[in-house]
Parts: C-alpha cells; structure tokens; sequence
C-alpha cells in the first residue's frame, strides 16, 4: 500500500463524516494527497483547482473510497474570480468546517496581475485572504483554517512592494508571500473567535506541480530529485502524501483542538523566523491585503 497522510500524521482513526472541507490547489501534490486523506477520513471534500480533468479525476477517487467530494474551477490570481469560488462553494453548504489554504505558485518571471499586483503575492497571500473572509461567516464554530507556508519563508526581508515587478527574482517572490502566509495566520488567529487558524511547511516536494514555472535551473535541480529513490533523499525531500502529513494533522488531528495563530513542521509546532511574529509587519501586512483587495478582515 502506498503512503497515505492520515497514516503518518496520525489520524487515521479520526471520523470526519460530519465535515466539509475545501482544500485549495487540489488537482495535483500535497493539496491532492490532503483532499484524498480527508475524503477517506469521511469529510465531504470541495476539490480545487483549474484543470477540469484533473479536478474530476480526484473528485472520483474520493468517491471510489467512500467519500463524497465535489470539484470547483478557478484560478485564484484575480480577486474577482476568488469571489467567485467563494460565492459557489457558500451555494453549496452554509457550514464549512475546514480550509485548507494549499495552492501555491512559483514564477520565474515578474508578472502583474490584472488586478496590478505581483502575481506571485496574489495567488499565495491575497487569494487565501479574500477566500478567508468570503468564507468566515460560515465557517463552524470549531472551524480551522490551515494555511500552507514554506520553510524558505526566513529568506523574506519583510518588505511587500507587491505592485511593480522591478528587480523581481523568483524565490525571494516566493519567501515574501510564503512569509505573508504566516503573518496572514498570526493575524487571522486574532480576528476568529471560535474557529482556529494555524499554518505550516509541507517540506521540499521536488514533484510538486509548485515549480512548473521556475526557472530552468529551479525546474532541473527539483526534478532530477524528484527521479531519485525516496531512500536517498528522504532526509532532505518528501513525497507528496508525506508532504501532507502536518496539513492533514491540523485539519484532523484532536490534539490541535483549541490551537491557533501557531506555525508547524512535521506535526509539531516549530518558531518560525522573527519576523513571521511581529506584531507591527502582521498589522502592515493586513492593512495592506486589505487595500489591495478592497475587503475589510477586522
């Protein structure tokens, strides 16, 4: 039998029928093995993603397993399509008990959206934001909200100059808004009463769909690991499904009950970087994501 998530975080006697779960970015890698183990868990699972095919593939094997799971397109680098998701998915349920925030995007060029912010940013931070607070008013009142980080997140120097593309490089794109993620937690944990918010890094999963478009250095170093047997690089790269332990964890585990505003790493908590804590940047941050996307999270 294959690795399963639920297995390696522990979960796998948890009993989720009672529960609906959207797991953002669920077509492909850690977000795909996240959707799977809850829908084996018994969770009615809204699968996401952009590729149909894809989306109704997952959707299936949920079924096949036992699970009931439904498939929502969208692509989450405008606002006005997040609004959409959010709106369908409120169409389809009035309690949402866990959000897992999970698709991510590396870009090896800058890019500005539509909507006149760097791409990079508006995938990974501002449609995890919008979608939080379109869908907050029905979350449970022992909702989670699970939000997947990055362990490159220390690389961020705390600055979010998210409207001009100037001097872009890829991977600081990327540790700025995977460092977004964990401040949007910090600030999220205040803000919910009931329903708890926590976030995490998967590890490097070199056959994760996330660097389909970094660089072509990014892309061969990435892939010739993903080729490697898992004995040879089990210490410092993860399978999807292993990936997805500590998200499964947060979304299933009775041991997080209660728990909020914390940052993790193989199901444990782990202190991110300073800067991920403090007080004065989750406050900029979040007036910020508020401007930029014309919502109002107090």
């Amino acid at each position: 039998m294959s690795h399963r998530p639920e297995v390696g975080a522990g979960v796998e006697g948890i009993d989720l029928s009672d529960r609906t779960a959207l797991v953002t970015g669920s077509t492909a890698g850690i977000g795909r093995e996240t959707a799977l183990a809850l829908g084996r868990l018994g969770a009615t699972v809204f699968v996401h993603g952009r590729d149909s095919d894809a989306g109704r593939q997952v959707a299936s094997a949920i079924d096949d397993a036992g699970g009931e799971a439904i498939f929502f397109r969208a692509d989450l680098a405008e606002r006005e399509t997040v609004h959409r998701l959010a709106d369908e998915v409120r169409d389809r349920t009035d309690r949402l008990d866990i959000l897992v925030n999970n698709a991510g995007a590396h870009f090896s060029e800058g890019q500005l959206t539509a909507d006149g912010v760097e791409k990079t940013f508006a995938v990974n931070h501002l449609a995890p934001f919008v979608l939080t607070h379109d869908l907050r008013d029905v979350l449970s009142e022992d909702g989670r909200v699970v939000t997947v980080s990055s362990g490159v997140h220390p690389r961020a120097d705390g600055t979010f100059d998210v409207t001009t593309v100037d001097h872009y490089d890829g991977l600081d794109a990327y540790a700025r808004s995977k460092l977004a993620n964990i401040l949007f937690t910090v600030g999220l944990a205040r803000r919910l009463d009931g329903p708890t918010a926590n976030c995490c890094h998967p590890g490097l999963v070199p056959s994760s769909r996330l660097w389909r478009e970094a660089s072509i250095p990014v892309r061969l170093g990435v892939g010739l690991l993903s080729f490697l047997p898992h004995r040879l690089v089990g210490g410092f790269a993860d399978t999807p499904a292993t990936g997805a332990e500590t998200t499964v964890y947060l979304a299933a585990s009775p041991a997080v009950e209660g728990t909020s505003g914390q940052y993790f790493s193989d199901c444990a908590p782990e202190e991110p970087s300073p800067l991920a804590t403090d007080d004065a940047l989750v406050r900029e941050l979040w007036e910020l994501s508020e401007e930029l996307t014309d919502v109002s999270c107090s």
